[in-house]
C-alpha cells in the first residue's frame, strides 16, 4: 500500500475509533468476562476487598447446579407462561393492521355527517350512563378521551387512526408500567371500579345457576379444547398425506399438539378422555406413517403452519382449560359475592395482568407497521378474482391475506419469542418486584437478583449464558427456515 491508501485507512479508523472503543468497552469485553465468570464461584459476599478469599474455577458446577435449582425451573416456567400471550399479540396486530389499511374517509358528506352525529350520540349516552352509575372522575376522563379519539379519527380518517395507534410505542417503558400499576390498583383503580359495578350486576344471576349447569358448561369447554386438538391432529396428518407438509414439520406439529393435550388433561377434570384422545391420535399417526403416502415433499415443508397454527391451538386449549376450572366453582363464588381481582397483588392474577398489559402494548407497535407494509404489497387482483368466484370475507382472508403475510408472521413470531425469553425485567421491577411470591419473576429478573441482590456473579453469569443458548437456538431456527417456505 502506498502512503495515500495508508492515510485514508488511518483517517477512516480515526472516525470509527469511538464506536470501536465503545463496542470493546461495553459489549465485547463484558461478554468475555461474563463467560469466564460463568465457570467460577465469584460471590461478592465471599470475594471482596475485605476478605482474602480468591475466586476459584469450578468449571461446569454452576450449570449443573442451575438445572437442579427449582427456582430456575420455576422462573423459566414463568417466562414461558407469559410468552403464551404472543399469539394474541400477533392476532391483535394483524387485526389492527387490517382495520387501519381501510380508507375510512370515503363516501358523501351526508354519510360522514351521519357518522359524526352517531359518534357524538354514543359519547353522550356513555357519559350519561357513567354519571348514573356514579363512576369515578378517572373513569369519566378515560371515557372522554376515548370518545375524543373516536371523534377525531372519524373526522380525520386513516392517517389520524394510524398516528393514534402508534403513539403508545413512543411512551417510555417505566412510565407506562407505573401507569398500568395505577390502573390495576385493587382498591381504587379504574379497571376494578368498572368491574365492581359489572360483577355486582351479574352476581345474582350467576348465584342462581345450579352446580350441574356450571359443571356441564365447564366440561363442554374442555371437550371443545380436546376436540380442537384432535381436529388439529387430523388436519396435520391430512396435509402430510396430501404432500402439503413435510415429515419434520409433521413431527414438530404433533409434538406441540401432544404437549397441549397433556397440559390440558393435567389442568382439567377430564384427564382420562384427554389421554384417550392422545392415545388414539398416536395410534392413528403410527398407522398412517407405516402405510406411507403417495405425495412427497421436502422434510421441512409447511413448517410455518406447524409452528404458528399448532402453537396457537396450544394456547387456546390451555385458556379453555383454565376457564373451565373457573366456571366449575362459579355459582358458589357468586353466592359469596364476586369481587374484582387484585391483579398484580394476587399470585394467580399477577401473570395474566402483565400479559394483558403486553397485549395492549402489542397493538399499534412495530408489528402493526410490518403488517401494514405487507398488506400494501398484496395484489388487489387476487381479491378481485376471489370476489368474482363469490368468496366470503373469511375465505378471502384465509386463502389470500394470510398466505401472503406468512413470511411477515414468521419473522414477527421469531422476534416475539426472542423478546419473550429476554424480557420481563422492566415490568417486574417497576410493578411487582418479581412478586407476589415470585409469580412474575422471569429469567432476566432472576439474573438481576442473583447478580446484584445476592452477589452471586458466577451463578448469574451461568444463567445469562443459558438464556443466551436458548435465544441462539431460536435464532438458528430463524436462519435455517426464515427465508424458506414462509409463502406456503
Amino acid at each position: 500500500m502506498n502512503r495515500k491508501e495508508i492515510r485514508e485507512i488511518a483517517t477512516g479508523l480515526g472516525f470509527l475509533l469511538p464506536n470501536i472503543l465503545g463496542f470493546l468497552a461495553f459489549t465485547a469485553v463484558p461478554l468475555v468476562i461474563s463467560l469466564v465468570m460463568a465457570f467460577t464461584d465469584w460471590n461478592l459476599e465471599m470475594h471482596n476487598m475485605f476478605k482474602d478469599n480468591t475466586v476459584q474455577f469450578i468449571w461446569f458446577d454452576n450449570f449443573i447446579k442451575l438445572f437442579a435449582d427449582p427456582d430456575f425451573i420455576r422462573y423459566l416456567s414463568n417466562t414461558l407462561f407469559m410468552m403464551m400471550g404472543i399469539p394474541f399479540g400477533i392476532a391483535g396486530s394483524l387485526f389492527a393492521a387490517m382495520l387501519l389499511n381501510n380508507d375510512f374517509k370515503g363516501g358523501s358528506k351526508r354519510i360522514w355527517g351521519i357518522c359524526l352525529a352517531s359518534v357524538v350520540l354514543i359519547i353522550s349516552i356513555s357519559a350519561l350512563m357513567l354519571a348514573g352509575m356514579h363512576a369515578t372522575a378517572t373513569m369519566m376522563l378515560i371515557t372522554a378521551v376515548l370518545g375524543v379519539i373516536l371523534l377525531i379519527g372519524c373526522a380525520g380518517g386513516q392517517t389520524v387512526y394510524r398516528t393514534l395507534f402508534y403513539f403508545p410505542h413512543f411512551t417510555a417503558g417505566v412510565s407506562t408500567y407505573i401507569l398500568w400499576k395505577k390502573l390495576y390498583s385493587p382498591e381504587n383503580g379504574p379497571i376494578n371500579n368498572a368491574l365492581r359495578k359489572v360483577l355486582d350486576s351479574v352476581s345474582p344471576f350467576l348465584a342462581q345457576m345450579s352446580d350441574t349447569t356450571a359443571h356441564a358448561i365447564a366440561n363442554i369447554m374442555l371437550i371443545v379444547a380436546i376436540a380442537l386438538i384432535g381436529y388439529s391432529f387430523w388436519r396435520k396428518i391430512k396435509h402430510w398425506l396430501d404432500g402439503d407438509c413435510g415429515s419434520f414439520s409433521l413431527a414438530i406439529s404433533l409434538a406441540i399438539l401432544s404437549i397441549a393435550l397433556i397440559l390440558t388433561s393435567c389442568w382439567s377434570r377430564l384427564t382420562v378422555p384427554a389421554l384417550a384422545v392422545l392415545a388414539v391420535a398416536f395410534i392413528c399417526t403410527l398407522v398412517v406413517l407405516i402405510r406411507g403416502r403417495k405425495y412427497r415433499c421436502v422434510l421441512d415443508y409447511g413448517l410455518s403452519d406447524a409452528v404458528i397454527i399448532s402453537g396457537t391451538i396450544l394456547v387456546f386449549s390451555l385458556i379453555l382449560a383454565g376457564l373451565s376450572n373457573v366456571i366449575w366453582d362459579l355459582p358458589a363464588q357468586a353466592t359469596a359475592g364476586l369481587t374484582p381481582p387484585k391483579w398484580h397483588a394476587d399470585y394467580n392474577w399477577a401473570k395474566p395482568a402483565l400479559m394483558l398489559m403486553g397485549f395492549w402494548g402489542a397493538i399499534g407497535s412495530n408489528n402493526t407497521l410490518l403488517y401494514l407494509a405487507g398488506l400494501s404489497g398484496v395484489s388487489q387482483e387476487l381479491y378481485e378474482a376471489a370476489d368474482i368466484d363469490g368468496a366470503s370475507p373469511w375465505q378471502r382472508f384465509w386463502s389470500i391475506t394470510w398466505p401472503q403475510l406468512s413470511n411477515i408472521t414468521f419473522f414477527i413470531l421469531i422476534m416475539a419469542v426472542i423478546g419473550g425469553l429476554q424480557g420481563g425485567f422492566e415490568m417486574a421491577k417497576a410493578m411487582t418486584n418479581g412478586g407476589p411470591a415470585g409469580a412474575t419473576t422471569t429469567l432476566s429478573y432472576y439474573i438481576y437478583i442473583e447478580g446484584f441482590s445476592t452477589g452471586r456473579l458466577g451463578y448469574a453469569s451461568a444463567v445469562s449464558w443459558t438464556l443466551f443458548a436458548m435465544v441462539f437456538l431460536v435464532t438458528l431456527f430463524n436462519w435455517k427456515f426464515g427465508n424458506r417456505y414462509t409463502n406456503e
